[in-house]
């Protein structure tokens, strides 16, 4: 059995890292490149960098922060944000990251993900889907759509369907966004976290409201993902992750330790 990824997000808007509810009322709480240090050293499995305003803007992520970051961590780094292009993707990984997240950019332009996955690997290519909970519909049959340009744009797309989809045209991996658990620190949305993972063949990651390490152990074990996407928890220091994986080793989760 393949261990389970511990995943810390960094969220940046112009170069600072930020976090917010439910993708509204963002605060600036530190530096990105030395949070990301401060992760590596604690034993992340992997960082994670959103340029978050970067596609409503209308602009390129920030190449500059992330290369000062990827100068300073030693682990898988996947950055997002404002990728619109083979050119972009290839800008970032030259950057120093190892995968490329589209989101916004995939919902417009599907064949973004298969172009990626071709040029340079599935294993590059991560599709992150940020989801709301809507009415069943004929339309949103699964009752989750997604939605786009951080939160702003709901698109009238299943997200089973689209989760399907991404996997068909070569995504490596998907992170799913609940925007109604983000930043509420009350717990993942399990039931969509669980609905796509079986039903997709591909490793899915759960985002979006871990407040305590039980909330991890729930994601990968009744929502059957493979890694937990995690801020509030460690930005504001209530646990670091050595702490975090420890416990999830004492509830029979299988994570890499750090002691």
């Amino acid at each position: 059995m393949l261990s389970k990824r511990i995943i810390p997000c960094l969220d940046v808007r112009d170069g600072k890292l930020t976090k917010g509810i439910k993708f509204k009322d963002n605060v600036d709480i530190g530096d990105p490149v030395e949070t990301a240090k401060i992760y590596y050293e604690q034993g992340a499995d992997e960082i994670v960098f959103y340029d978050i305003t970067a596609s409503h803007e209308g602009r390129s992520i920030m190449l500059k922060v992330v290369e000062k970051v990827a100068a300073q961590i030693f682990i898988p780094f996947s950055v997002g944000g404002g990728i619109s292009s083979i050119e972009d993707m290839r800008a970032v990984l030259l950057a120093g990251a190892e995968k490329i997240s589209i989101n916004s950019a995939a919902v417009k332009n599907p064949s973004l993900i298969s172009e990626g996955a071709e040029a340079f690997g599935s294993q590059c290519i991560v599709v992150g889907m940020d989801v709301l909970n809507v009415p069943v519909s004929s339309q949103i049959p699964s009752g989750y759509e997604v939605v786009i340009h951080g939160g702003r744009k709901p698109m009238g797309i299943d997200a089973l369907w689209w989760a399907q989809e991404v996997e068909k045209l070569g995504a490596g991996e998907i992170c799913l966004n609940s925007i109604d658990a983000d930043g509420t620190k009350e717990g993942y949305e399990l039931t969509l976290t669980r609905l796509i993972a079986e039903n997709v063949r591909i490793p899915v990651i759960a985002s979006g409201g871990a407040g305590h390490p039980e909330h991890m152990v729930e994601a990968v074990s009744k929502g059957k993902a493979s890694a937990a996407l995690i801020a509030s928890i460690i930005h504001y220091g209530e646990w670091s992750i050595p702490e975090i994986k420890k416990y999830m080793h004492n509830q029979g989760v299988k994570v890499r330790l750090v002691w």
